[in-house]
């Protein structure tokens, strides 16, 4: 008996620090990918691509339709149509759990909060793309200044004993102010839990301008900081709904869910 051949479906997410690729079969199964984006866009989509083909020793010619998505989508020529990443979040989020009504997604250059319906379509939006506040770019620069990586950012959150407070979420003036905290001996725990405290106020009252909904999610790699994260549900007095999924991949999910369903 001949089997049956399988059929694939691709999304990429060309995000500001990091590509993403995800690839479905028939059944729903998926495998993923992830690489730093770098200077070429375009050129580190192909390599992500052929990193997901790799994993179910599958050709492009294989994959029945590809999605691409992301701020760096313009430079997916390979793609069979591009859209943004707002619906595309929508969509992953709803085929991890129907149920989840509301994403909150930090990337690297933007964060946004999205409504969805039972079908994943986004209902409402509110997006912060003007400045890096409340951004995977902020933390970076946090990081920096307190000489650690970000891995250690979210781990020394939960050693404070008191939380400096933060005056300011633009960048230049935080800066400033991190510089003059750790001249005045704050210790970095404390630095780092004031600024998650100022952080999840910003991207806490987002949310709450569309409407706390109970099973919502925290996607971007931002999502990884486990002390902000913490912050946020303190915040918004909601837990998260679990994602079960690695949460930078929802973006290129989506896509993927989007490229299935245009098939």
């Amino acid at each position: 008996m001949t089997q049956k051949k399988k059929h694939y479906f691709v999304g990429i997410d060309a995000g500001s620090r990091t590509t993403k690729a995800v690839l479905l079969d028939d059944e729903g199964n998926l495998v993923s990918a992830i690489r730093p984006t770098g200077i070429n866009v375009g050129a580190t989509a192909e390599e992500v691509f052929g990193d997901v083909l790799g994993q179910v020793d599958a050709t492009p010619r294989d994959v029945k339709y590809l999605v691409g998505t992301g701020y760096g989508r313009v430079s997916l020529e390979f793609a069979d149509t591009t859209v943004t990443e707002l619906s595309c979040h929508a969509l992953g989020a709803n085929f991890i759990n129907p149920e989840i009504r509301m994403v909150i997604d930090i990337g690297g250059q933007d964060s946004k909060v999205i409504q969805l319906d039972e079908n994943g379509s986004m209902v409402d939006f509110i997006m912060n793309d003007k400045c890096a506040a409340g951004t995977g770019k902020f933390l970076e620069m946090v990081a920096r200044k307190l000489e650690t990586d970000l891995e250690n950012l979210s781990d020394i959150h939960f050693e404070s004993e008191q939380p400096c407070a933060i005056n300011s979420m633009c960048v230049v003036f935080v800066e400033t102010e991190i510089i003059s905290l750790l001249a005045r001996g704050e210790s970095a725990a404390n630095i780092v839990s004031g600024v998650n405290w100022a952080f999840a106020n910003r991207i806490g009252n987002m949310a709450r301008r569309l409407g706390i909904k109970e099973q919502y999610v925290l996607t971007g790699g931002v999502a990884k900081n486990r002390g902000l994260k913490d912050a946020l549900n303190q915040y918004l007095g909601v837990p998260f709904a679990p994602l079960g999924i690695d949460p930078q991949i929802n973006g290129a999910l989506g896509a993927a869910v989007l490229a299935l369903r245009s098939s």
